[in-house]
């Protein structure tokens, strides 16, 4: 027997959690049930996390959660949920099989069967921002190497555990050469672990084109948050719809599971909301806490279930559907079908599939890091780079120099163009002289005079090599 705490949410969220407890328990699940409260009323009684400290105990201590949709009110500062919940319990992975059930829901791509793993932690869902001039702002990208190890470990390891054939990574390294590149060069180094496991690489934009237009050469994806937050949505609807999608969020201790839809408050307490995504969540959290024997009875039963054409509103179609039923409706025909198997969608077999046990990280012996220089930033309100530079070579000492400035990224001095179109937001490079070394003092003095020259300087980034490596991008047109 294990002990899950439950959510049950808000507008539709009562509705599909019921419904999806009656199924899983009816199919034999061995679960105890600790419910909490979350979502709009929390939030409206003055708590801006929606969930309250004595919940965060519960789930902390039955470390499996399964979650139905809640409502965020708009405005207020309130903040979602489920990136805090992601974030303080470490849920790295975000796991979203994406399937086709043709022909009984719509798709265009009738063979597709892909799973979407994205990490679920850091890139630019750090949330870190700054407005810094009055004319730019900047999100901080942080990809780090224990966040790229443990999800590109997770996704082989999941192809493992399930019968998948090949994993592909999404980055867009040949821009990011640094945090996309790191990203794609552990992917690198960790399949070569997995000599059995077919492995490539896409650049995201060509990636995802290939994933809309023909998602069946595809079967395990990995890719960084942001990228994966997107396509894992496109993937749900390109399958057949949003609504029918479930996701697993996993971490070294806590899981939590949930469908990826909202909480439709307009079809609340209606009797017509689709349970499937939940129920495909707790699918998954079945396989998680090792009842794979019920997760396989229950997604045959569902896959029967709409084989049979019996939907609700949301997938009904005349000619194809044989029957529309509510929410409690549907939950019967699943009920009715358990023991079941589909007839022309495949089945699922999940022996042997159990909850993934990874290794924890292993920090890496530390690099030989090297201060080669500084970039500072600064807000200058001129237009002409030449200016810009004779001002900050003012800031030159017999040690280190001005050698160049970037305008959004791209090289204007030395040597800029005068078409390219400046903004107020100016990082200017700071390299040594050949020949000498730098140190953080110089560094200090750079920015001491430059207080006194009146220049604002907003932001100072250090030059680092890493075992001789550059640790920094050059300036685009360099």
């Amino acid at each position: 027997m294990t002990k899950i705490t439950v959510a049950k949410g808000d507008g539709i969220g009562p509705e599909i959690m019921d419904a999806t407890l009656a199924i899983i328990l009816a199919a034999g699940a061995e679960i105890e049930i600790e419910e909490i409260e979350v979502g709009e009323k929390v939030y409206l009684a003055g708590n801006t996390a929606g969930i309250a400290k004595e919940s965060w105990d519960v789930v902390r201590r039955n470390k499996v959660f399964l979650k139905a949709p809640i409502t965020t009110p708009q405005g207020g500062g309130y903040k979602s949920l489920n990136v805090t919940t992601r974030k303080f319990l470490g849920l790295y992975a975000n796991v979203r099989p994406c399937s086709s059930l043709h022909p009984f829901v719509k798709t265009k791509h009738p063979e597709m069967d892909i799973v979407i793993i994205r990490e679920n932690e850091e890139d630019l869902y750090a949330g870190i921002e700054h407005q810094q001039t009055d004319e730019v702002v900047q999100c901080l990208k942080l990809i780090s190497r224990p966040g790229c190890e443990k999800i590109v470990r997770y996704a082989f390891e999941y192809a493992k555990n399930y019968g998948r054939k090949k994993v592909t990574c999404f980055t867009k390294d040949n821009i990011m050469k640094q945090t996309d590149g790191l990203f794609h060069q552990v992917f690198d180094e960790i399949a070569k672990q997995y000599p059995d496991i077919e492995n490539e690489h896409w650049i995201i934009d060509i990636g995802a084109a290939k994933m809309a237009d023909t998602p069946e050469i595809f079967d395990v994806i990995v890719m960084p948050n942001l990228y994966g937050d997107v396509l894992s949505d496109v993937a749900a609807q390109i399958a057949g719809s949003v609504g029918l999608a479930g996701s697993a969020n996993i971490g070294e201790k806590c899981a939590m599971f949930e469908a990826i839809h909202g909480s439709a408050p307009r079809r609340a307490g209606q009797n017509m909301a689709n349970p499937s995504g939940l129920l495909e969540g707790a699918v998954m959290m079945l396989n998680h806490i090792g009842q794979s024997d019920v997760a396989e009875k229950v997604q045959n039963a569902w896959l029967k279930t709409i084989e049979d054409g019996v939907h609700t509103y949301d997938i009904f179609k005349e000619g194809v559907s044989t029957k529309k039923v509510g929410t409690k409706e549907f939950a019967e025909a699943v009920i009715g079908n358990l023991g079941e198997k589909p007839n022309s969608l495949k089945s699922v077999d999940y022996a042997g599939a159990t909850a993934l046990n990874l290794p924890k990280y292993q920090k890496k012996t530390p690099a030989k890091k090297d201060l080669v220089g500084v970039d500072i930033f600064v807000h200058w309100n001129g237009s002409s780079p030449d200016e810009l530079a004779k001002k900050i070579q003012e800031l030159d000492s017999n040690y280190i120099k001005l050698s160049m400035i970037t305008n959004r990224g791209i090289k204007v001095w030395p040597e800029g163009f005068e078409e390219t179109f400046c903004t107020d937001h100016w990082r200017c490079r700071f390299k040594p002289v050949d020949g000498h070394e730098i140190d953080h003092q110089q560094i200090v003095q750079i920015l001491a005079h430059a207080i006194h020259q009146n220049i604002d300087t907003i932001k100072t980034e250090n030059l680092y090599n890493f075992d001789g490596k550059a640790g920094y991008s050059l300036g685009q047109g360099q």
